[in-house]
């Protein structure tokens, strides 16, 4: 995949920044008192493996002015070696404007992972294009990769029309286009028509797409895998059919990919992807790992990916890294991976847990 060059940023994320409060040690959130606090969102999840390895990004976003939580995001972001732009809102009044919060029972053992959404007043529900000079982000300063989410087109009719935007920007300037479909039934409820339409404007624009098998039948109405297929090859050729209905619907994109997860227990999956790169197909077939928290793996698997696409790696290499990513993922208590260097990843990858001295 051949890459703008001379840009200020390999990667953008537009993206509504909000906080993450877990229960200690892994326990029920209405059995506990003591809750730690993380900034997150899936967006800069995905930045991350870039940022961490070197690579300058940037993300665009809106705060809320004047709020303690909006300094601490925004420090977040800066220790996560990220810059970002984007308005700050006035909060109104008590009833008015704030950052989303996920309240997250990480699980353990049998007992499953619950999240708890509360984004009433959401102030990323805002985002507008009017906000930001668009020619300037990507004609003056330059971006290779521009990763887009379903989560963000779908929050509001004004995020909508800003990733619409984005994406049309990128496409006019040379910037490769991300997109994962991230499909939420709850943020389509009255809306499935206008944003299956707008879904399908961008994703027709689109260089690489990534979604499983709902996504692309609840967003496109794309026949998925069938049901009930026995064994793992069986599986594999499913989403393997589905991916190639997916490209012949938009045959634009040159990369398409998906996770493969079994979960055994919460602390225990079967972690694999499948990606086709032009008309080839790169399969890592699932194996075990072993999971602190799995909020994000999905995220580091694309944030891995992007970055072998954004070193110029073959092809091969961009599912293994993001296989290695989206485990790493899971063994940290934020919701994204912050790898200590390309090595740490590659020994992920290799199975090699020994001490590094």
């Amino acid at each position: 995949m051949k890459l703008k060059q001379n840009c200020k940023y390999a990667m953008l994320v537009p993206t509504s920044m909000g906080t993450r409060i877990t229960p200690e040690n892994g326990q029920p959130v209405h059995s506990s008192d003591k809750f730690t606090l993380y900034a997150t969102s899936a967006e800069t999840n995905v930045a991350s493996i870039s940022s961490y390895l070197g690579l300058p990004v940037k993300v665009l976003t809106t705060f809320v002015k004047d709020s303690p939580i909006a300094k601490f995001i925004q420090s977040n972001l800066k220790a996560r070696h990220m810059d970002y732009e984007g308005p700050e809102v006035e909060q109104g009044n008590p009833w008015g404007y704030r950052h989303q919060i996920n309240i997250a029972d990480s699980g353990y053992g049998s007992r499953g992972p619950r999240v708890f959404n509360d984004r009433a007043g959401e102030v990323g529900r805002t985002l507008n294009v009017k906000d930001f000079d668009l020619e300037r982000i990507f004609g003056e300063e330059g971006v290779q990769i521009v990763h887009l989410s379903g989560l963000i087109g779908a929050l509001s009719p004004e995020t909508t029309q800003f990733c619409l935007e984005v994406a049309r920007a990128a496409k006019k300037h040379g910037t490769k286009i991300s997109f994962d479909l991230n499909y939420r039934a709850s943020f389509w409820k009255g809306r499935e028509e206008q944003l299956r339409k707008d879904f399908t404007e961008i994703a027709s624009v689109s260089d690489i797409l990534i979604g499983n098998e709902e996504d692309f039948q609840l967003c496109f109405g794309i026949e998925g895998p069938p049901a009930g297929g026995e064994g793992l090859n069986a599986k594999i050729d499913g989403f393997k059919g589905l991916i190639t209905r997916v490209k012949e619907t938009f045959p634009n994109a040159s990369v398409f990919a998906t996770t493969l997860r079994e979960v055994i227990s919460v602390n225990e999956h079967l972690w694999g992807a499948i990606m086709l790169e032009g008309n080839n197909w790169h399969v890592v077939e699932p194996r075990t790992i072993h999971v602190l928290d799995r909020i994000g793996g999905g995220d580091g698997f694309v944030g891995g990916m992007l970055y072998g696409i954004l070193k110029e790696w073959e092809a091969e290499k961009w599912p293994q890294f993001g296989w290695a990513t989206g485990a790493l993922a899971t063994t940290f208590l934020t919701d994204y991976a912050q790898p200590a260097d390309e090595e740490q990843v590659w020994s992920v990858w290799g199975g090699n847990a020994r001490v590094k001295r």
